[in-house]
């Protein structure tokens, strides 16, 4: 049986390089907004809330990618640029912004085969893809996943109650608020196709669900659906 030969190898070094750069430019993105950047009052849309979030996706990404016979490399290095322009392109175009950056850094700064940058722009630009992903490249498919994967669990349900406080609502909504944290994974977690990101799903949502039945159980007066009685009927 042959062996076979990578294409193209990024090294330690390089992806380094390549995070330092990400960063950079998500904090870059935000200083150039006169209102200090798109929505700024809320965490997730500050420049280290979003290169937190690229480190998980990159986590879960290579786990998926290396378990699943993908292309590790094109993966990894699509995730870290997955969303380097979501703090100043539109939603609706920042995975079409990321590609560019990313061409552009890969193209100026590496001696990667054009073929390699392709596949990689190719993934950045199919992670906001909303349809089945048995239609997506092996590739593309990892790193949606872990983006999905990335909003179910213990930062999905910490970001719901972050959320509450910046809405003025009080400990007394956390149940209903954590409700819907689950509800939200387990409609991401439809669109999950590989066994090892739905192992990782499920054991998430399984975390959430305990947080749940935690509030339920100490908070006093709160019913099964999450509603605090005042009058304790």
């Amino acid at each position: 049986m042959g062996v076979e030969i990578k294409e193209t190898e990024v090294s330690d070094r390089d992806f380094e390089e390549i995070q330092r750069f990400v960063r950079d430019y998500l904090a870059a993105s935000v200083e150039n907004e006169d209102d200090g950047g798109r929505m700024r009052w809320y965490p997730w849309h500050s420049a280290e809330y979003r290169f937190n979030h690229i480190l998980n996706v990159v986590a879960l990404a290579t786990k998926i990618a290396e378990a699943e016979g993908a292309d590790v490399d094109v993966v990894r290095v699509a995730a870290v640029f997955h969303d380097v322009s979501k703090l100043e392109a539109d939603q609706e175009v920042h995975a079409e912004a990321g590609a560019r950056v990313a061409r552009e850094y890969l193209r100026s700064r590496t001696n990667y085969p054009e073929s390699f940058i392709e596949e990689v722009c190719a993934a950045i630009v199919d992670h906001s893809y909303t349809g089945e992903l048995d239609d997506v490249p092996l590739e593309s498919r990892c790193l949606i996943e872990a983006d999905i994967l990335d909003k179910v669990g213990a930062n999905g349900a910490t970001l719901m109650l972050l959320r509450m406080g910046y809405e003025s609502r009080t400990h007394m909504d956390a149940a209903k608020m954590v409700d819907r944290v689950l509800q939200r994974g387990r409609d991401h977690t439809d669109r999950i196709v590989s066994d090892t990101a739905d192992s990782i799903a499920h054991q998430r949502i399984k975390r959430v669900k305990w947080f749940r039945e935690w509030l339920e159980e100490e908070v006093a007066e709160m019913t099964t659906d999450g509603v605090v009685t005042r009058d304790g009927r």
